[in-house]
């Protein structure tokens, strides 16, 4: 059984701290539970039930009628309300919610049908990208346990390599080639094998190596396949404090290509980048880059 702070509720739920503790006084709407130190806490039980409320109110429904819901009820209601397939912020809750429960069916069905309203570029980018920034937030916060983003990850990764085995290849394109890879002990692959997606749709020849791509690997497939640009995204490793050095050796080592970059540890860090470097502040920059030279 989970156990939540009113802070990490407070993350999960979008409801504020303030605001919760006024409704529980005024409505009751759950009884947090105390530890041995008398220290405040919320169990998976409560974090569902203040999750469908947070849904439901903002969505419009008044809090003094969603109170009395039992939690059979908010659940018929949140149902109901994800079929409609209200607006995107509505519907990152909804994942969410589905992944806090490990309800598969609930995250496809969420999912699949953003994808059928806004299309698979736009649900990626509008939804799951912000989606999984919320997730890593939540992991870097003990909110979640990795048991849940191994969950969805392997869910959302499932969708993009469906998505990318229906781009068609060929063999005699003419266009620049790309390498992408993300650098060794680095597992953090939704935001690369994306970017495999938008580039192979975009009739670029791609070499994809995948996961914790040692740098002497990384380099004899650069001598063999010898691309105009490579990808890569940092996440977590390396660690911050080799991350100049590091950058420096991708400078060097890839000198007669561009490199393009990004990742949590690359993005506003202020780090000095070499001209063949090109940081990728968010994903949508990728597209902008692939217009540019298409």
């Amino acid at each position: 059984m989970g156990k939540y702070s009113i802070k990490e509720v407070e993350h999960l739920s979008g409801i504020k701290a303030h605001t919760l503790r006024m409704w529980e006084q005024r409505y009751g709407i759950v009884q947090p539970k105390r530890t041995g130190t008398n220290i405040r806490y919320y169990d998976d039980a409560d974090l569902r039930r203040l999750m469908n409320i947070a849904l439901l109110t903002k969505h419009g429904m008044r809090i003094s009628k969603v109170a009395k819901m039992s939690d059979e009820e908010l659940q018929k209601a949140v149902l109901q309300l994800e079929a409609q397939n209200s607006g995107q912020e509505e519907t990152i809750d909804a994942l969410a919610l589905a992944m806090l429960e490990l309800d598969e069916y609930r995250f496809e069905k969420v999912l699949s049908t953003a994808i059928v309203k806004y299309g698979f570029d736009k649900t990626f980018l509008e939804i799951v990208h912000p989606f999984m920034k919320r997730v890593g937030l939540l992991w870097q916060t003990s909110a979640i346990c990795p048991a849940h983003e191994h969950f969805i990850s392997c869910l959302i990764r499932q969708k993009l390599i469906v998505a990318i085995d229906a781009q068609a290849i060929n063999p005699r394109s003419d266009k620049a080639r790309f390498l992408l890879f993300l650098p060794e002990g680095e597992w953090h692959e939704l935001t690369l094998l994306f970017s495999h997606y938008l580039i192979k749709k975009q009739g670029f020849p791609v070499l994809y190596l995948g996961q914790s791509v040692p740098m002497n690997d990384a380099v004899e497939a650069y001598r063999q396949w010898q691309p105009e640009y490579l990808l890569t995204v940092i996440t977590t490793h390396p660690p911050i404090k080799e991350m100049q050095a590091f950058l420096y050796e991708l400078s060097e080592t890839f000198s007669k290509s561009k490199m393009l970059i990004t990742g949590h540890n690359v993005v506003g860090q202020g780090w000095d980048m070499p001209d063949n470097l090109h940081l990728l502040n968010k994903i949508e920059d990728l597209v902008y880059f692939l217009e540019s030279i298409a």
